[in-house]
């Protein structure tokens, strides 16, 4: 079992320049450069995009709906980095409703269970095929409110890895604290990120941008 070694990649502009912050957790296997690369397609010139690293390329080692403590110390470890990512962004003087998630699979039910524990109003989460962590929800663990935060999620149908009664379950855990979900369950897709998915994004960046 390992904790993370806190090695987070960054590009674009300084946050003292931009203001806002995009964070992006990558999935099992993956790295950060990978997860990076998808800003390419996101309206994101104007963000400091900021990628941490798992050790192994690995955030925790077994399921995400394994036994909890089979994960640690590697969630908690996992956790705590962004947590920590959050918590400096904030001693910049970046408001959390400058700050978006963004994850893929592993990096996803990561990115849930993080903002789900902390939930305040972000500027957004993007949770590409991923949902709440552990065998069973255990709802006490959720605290906060995201004062109507856009979330969007989604997943194949079916999905190696997350099942779809899952994402209904993390719907209902983040709305129960105020977030407005997008759900999309895609039939017979792949373990991927589909353009389409990339599109709805989109629509939640720009149109947060709009609002500010």
């Amino acid at each position: 079992m390992y904790t993370h070694e806190r090695h987070v990649i960054t590009h674009g502009k300084p946050l003292s320049q931009t203001g806002k912050a995009l964070i992006m957790i990558h999935g099992r296997g993956a790295s950060a450069e990978s997860i990076l690369s998808l800003a390419d397609y996101l309206p994101v010139d104007d963000f400091s995009l900021f990628a941490p690293q798992a050790s192994n390329h690995s955030w925790y080692p077994y399921s995400f709906m394994a036994p909890t403590e089979q994960n640690q110390p590697a969630l908690d470890s996992a956790l705590d980095q962004i947590h920590d990512l959050v918590k400096s962004m904030a001693g910049e003087g970046i408001s959390s409703q400058n700050i978006y998630l963004l994850g893929f699979s592993q990096g996803a039910c990561l990115t849930s269970e993080y903002a789900a524990r902390n939930a305040q109003q972000f500027g957004g989460l993007f949770l590409f095929t991923g949902g709440l962590i552990g065998p069973q929800l255990d709802t006490s663990n959720y605290k906060g409110n995201f004062k109507n935060t856009p979330v969007l999620i989604t997943t194949g149908d079916p999905d190696p890895h997350v099942p779809v009664s899952r994402v209904e379950e993390t719907v209902q855990v983040l709305e129960a604290h105020i977030a407005v979900v997008t759900k999309k369950i895609y039939k017979g897709r792949p373990h991927t990120i589909l353009q389409e998915e990339l599109e709805l994004a989109k629509e939640i960046l720009t149109r947060t941008q709009e609002s500010e």
